[in-house]
C-alpha cells in the first residue's frame, strides 16, 4: 500500500518532552464544516467524522500521496500469519529486507520482527498485561481513578480481544508518537513504575499481533484526539522492512469551536485508509465511536489477534471464570488441597489473584476493574500470623544502600502448606512473587513467608525478576538467615498453636 502513511523512528534515545496533564472537558461543540486556509477540514466535534458536509475523509475521493520516507515493501506475497507468539517469529522476509534503502543517509530501519524478539521477553504472558496496567497506574498523578482489565469482541471477525481503559491525561499527538516508538519516557516521577519507554510495545505484541491506541487529552484550551495503529499483521502482510505506524489526529478549538484534522487531508486520507484496512473498525464514525466512553481524557488500548499456545487454543482463557481471565491449560480443574487453594499458587493462572497483589499500596480513590468487578488489593503481609520486623541496611563499597524492613511470619493456613518465599516490591510494585530463597527440601522454611520493599536494587525490563548483582546476592543470603532465625525461634510457638487448636476442637 502506498501513501504517505506516519513513519515513526523505533530506535531513538530521545526523551520525548511531553507534559500529561488531567483536565475537564467543555460541553455544547458547534458544528462547522468548512474548510480552512491551512487545508485543514473543519467538523462537527470530536466524535464527528471530518469532511465537507459531515462526510467523513474517504468519500470525498481524495487521493493518498507516495510515502515521503523509506520503507518499502516486497513483491513476494506473504504467507498467512503463524498465530503461535513463540513461532510468529519464523518469518522469511524474502527481498523484503534486501530492497536498498534510498535517500535516507539519517534514517535508521527497524525490521518489524523486532516488534516479536522485543516482546519475547516477557516469557509470562500475565507479566505482559501488568505492564499496561502499569501504565495506567502511572496516570494516578494525573487523575486517573480506575483500570478497566476486560474481554471485547472483535466486529469485523466476532474473535476475543484484550481491552486496558484509564481515565488518566491522555496524550496528545506527540506523546502518542513517543508511545509508539522505542527509547521514549515522559515519566520523570521518582514513584513512576515505567522507566524504559518499551513497556507498552513489548507487552502489546505479546499478547497479539495488533494494537490499536485510542487517547484523548486536554491541555491549555486544546482538545486532542489521537488514534494510533501498531500492526505485526499489516507490516508482515505488506512486506514491510521497517516499522510504519499510521495514525491519524483530531484537533478542537474551543475559540473557534471546530475540530481539525491534522496533518493535512491527503495524510490524514492515507493514514485513515491504512487504519480502516487494518484495524478492527470499518469506517471513520466506528474508530470515533471509540471515544464515547473515554470521557474528557484517558486512553484506551484494544489488542486483537490474540496469540495462540502450542495446543491451537487462546493463551488467554476467558471462558473458565466470566470474572477472571486465565491462563489456558494451567488451570487446576479440582482444587483439592490448600496448598493449591493459596494466592502463592493461584497467581500463576489467575488474573485476578495477580492482580490483587500487584502493587503494595493502593491509593483509595483508585480501583482495578477486572471484567466488570473490581480488584480487591491483598496485602500478604494480612496474612502472616506471629509477625516480626526486621531492619536490613544493605551497604556497598562501606556505604549504606538504604534501609528495608521485613515483615516476616508464618502464613495462616501454617503448618497444613508446603509453602515459603518472599514477596519483593521495586517502588510499589511487585516483582518477586513468593520468591523462595530456601530450597522446599530444607523443612526450615515450611510457611515461613515474607513481604518487603527492595528500592535499592533494580528489576530488569520484564518486571519479573531484579539484576544479579551484589546487593542482590547480598538481599537473598539475608532473607536466607532471616528465615532460619525466624524458624528456630518460633516454631515451637506455631506447633503448640495448632496443638491447642485440634485439642479444642477434639473437645
Amino acid at each position: 500500500m502506498k501513501g504517505h502513511t506516519e513513519i515513526i523512528d523505533l530506535s531513538s534515545d530521545d526523551e520525548c518532552d511531553v507534559v500529561l496533564k488531567a483536565a475537564k472537558l467543555e460541553s455544547d461543540f458547534a458544528v462547522h464544516g468548512e474548510e480552512d486556509s491551512e487545508g485543514n477540514m473543519n467538523s462537527s466535534g470530536p466524535t464527528q467524522g471530518t469532511g465537507h458536509g459531515g462526510s467523513s475523509v474517504l468519500e470525498q475521493g481524495l487521493s493518498p500521496v507516495d510515502n515521503l520516507y523509506p520503507s518499502y515493501t516486497s513483491p513476494i506475497a506473504a504467507e498467512p500469519l503463524c498465530r503461535q507468539f513463540w513461532k510468529s517469529g519464523n518469518y522469511d522476509d524474502g527481498l523484503g529486507s534486501k530492497v536498498p534503502v534510498q535517500n535516507a543517509n539519517h534514517y535508521q530501519h527497524v525490521h518489524p520482527l523486532f516488534l516479536h524478539s522485543n516482546a519475547t521477553s516477557h516469557k509470562w504472558v500475565f507479566g505482559a498485561i501488568a505492564e499496561l496496567v502499569d501504565n495506567a497506574f502511572d496516570e494516578i498523578q494525573n487523575g486517573a481513578t480506575f483500570v478497566i482489565v476486560d474481554k471485547i469482541s472483535n466486529p469485523k471477525d466476532g474473535s476475543p480481544a484484550l481491552l486496558i481503559q484509564d481515565d488518566g491525561g491522555g496524550m496528545d499527538p506527540e506523546a502518542m508518537r513517543c508511545c509508539m516508538s522505542f527509547g521514549f519516557s515522559d515519566k520523570k516521577s521518582e514513584f513512576a513504575i515505567g522507566k524504559y519507554g518499551n513497556g507498552f510495545k513489548t507487552s502489546s505484541m505479546r499478547l497479539g499481533a495488533d494494537v490499536i491506541v485510542f487517547s484523548r487529552h486536554l491541555d491549555k484550551g486544546v482538545l486532542t484526539q489521537s488514534i494510533g495503529l501498531l500492526s505485526f499483521t499489516f507490516l508482515m502482510q505488506t512486506r514491510r522492512d521497517s516499522i510504519v505506524v499510521p495514525m491519524v489526529s483530531y484537533e478542537f478549538n474551543m475559540s473557534t469551536n471546530t475540530v481539525d484534522m491534522l496533518k493535512g487531508r491527503e495524510h490524514f486520507m492515507s493514514n485513515l485508509s491504512t487504519l480502516l484496512t487494518w484495524s478492527p473498525y470499518s469506517s471513520e464514525a466506528e474508530l470515533l465511536k471509540q471515544f464515547e466512553d473515554i470521557g474528557p481524557h484517558g486512553t484506551k488500548v484494544i489488542i486483537y489477534n490474540l496469540w495462540f499456545n502450542g495446543d491451537g487454543n487462546l493463551e488467554l482463557d476467558f471462558d473458565k471464570d466470566p470474572e477472571d481471565i486465565c491462563i489456558a491449560g494451567d488451570i487446576i480443574k479440582v482444587v483439592r488441597t490448600v496448598n493449591e487453594q493459596h494466592i502463592a499458587n493461584r497467581y500463576k493462572y489467575s488474573l485476578r489473584a495477580y492482580l490483587s497483589m500487584l502493587y503494595l499500596r493502593v491509593p483509595e480513590n483508585f480501583i482495578i476493574m477486572l471484567r466488570g468487578q473490581v480488584v480487591k488489593p491483598h496485602n500478604i503481609a494480612d496474612d502472616l500470623k506471629f509477625p516480626e520486623y526486621i531492619l536490613y541496611q544493605p551497604s556497598s563499597g562501606g556505604c549504606k544502600e538504604g534501609t528495608v524492613v521485613t515483615t516476616i511470619g508464618f502464613l495462616k493456613e501454617a503448618p497444613q502448606v508446603n509453602i515459603h518465599g518472599f514477596v519483593v516490591y521495586h517502588k510499589n510494585r511487585l516483582i518477586l512473587p513468593f520468591w523462595r530463597v530456601v530450597n522446599y527440601l530444607d523443612s526450615r522454611c515450611r510457611g515461613v513467608a515474607g513481604v518487603l520493599q527492595a528500592d535499592f536494587i533494580e528489576p530488569i525490563h520484564n518486571k519479573q525478576d531484579f539484576e544479579r548483582t551484589s546487593l542482590f546476592q547480598k538481599l537473598e543470603i539475608r532473607l536466607k538467615e532471616m528465615t532460619w532465625e525466624y524458624w528456630y525461634i518460633l516454631c515451637a510457638i506455631l506447633l503448640s498453636s495448632c496443638y491447642v487448636y485440634v485439642g479444642c476442637r477434639n473437645n
